[in-house]
């Protein structure tokens, strides 16, 4: 008799361990900040043409986190501009609001502005956004100093 209760025992005390609640949380995911250096690359597709056309040029973008404003500088001749402004961090996307853009055509670089996907370790920050199926930004960065 107390092995049929024994065993009548241990599939309850297995179903009542998967009840109990973890007192743990995960920690929150870090916040960029600090001084981050790496490429941008630009993928653009055109109608009547196969693969994408790619741009690729070395950018430096600075982060403040107390009043989380940003700053672009680097290769800012011909494809990306150089420019600063806010930014916000919302769940999965990054949003940035450019105070050097133009808000009229033309447009002749790109600006780090508007929402972006991103992904962030504590060293490498990633960011992409693409405009329908025909442009695709990304931001690939390492952190250099906090």
């Amino acid at each position: 008799m107390k092995e049929r209760l024994f065993y009548l025992f241990l599939p309850a005390v297995i179903l009542a361990t998967g009840c109990i609640k973890s007192a743990s949380t995960p920690p929150p995911p870090p916040i960029p900040s600090g001084t981050f250096s790496g490429q941008f690359k630009l993928y653009q597709r055109h109608t009547d043409r196969v693969p994408y056309d790619s741009l690729i040029t070395n950018i430096t973008v600075t982060l403040k986190t107390p009043d989380y404003t940003y700053a672009v500088t680097g290769d800012t001749i011909t494809l990306h501009a150089g420019s600063y402004g806010t930014y916000g961090i919302s769940g999965p996307y990054m949003i940035f609001n450019d105070k050097t853009s133009s808000p009229t055509p033309p447009y002749t670089k790109s600006h780090l502005s508007g929402g972006y996907l991103y992904n962030y370790n504590g060293t490498n920050l990633l960011l992409y956004a693409s405009s329908s199926d025909t442009l695709i930004l990304g931001y690939s960065l390492k952190k250099v100093t906090p």
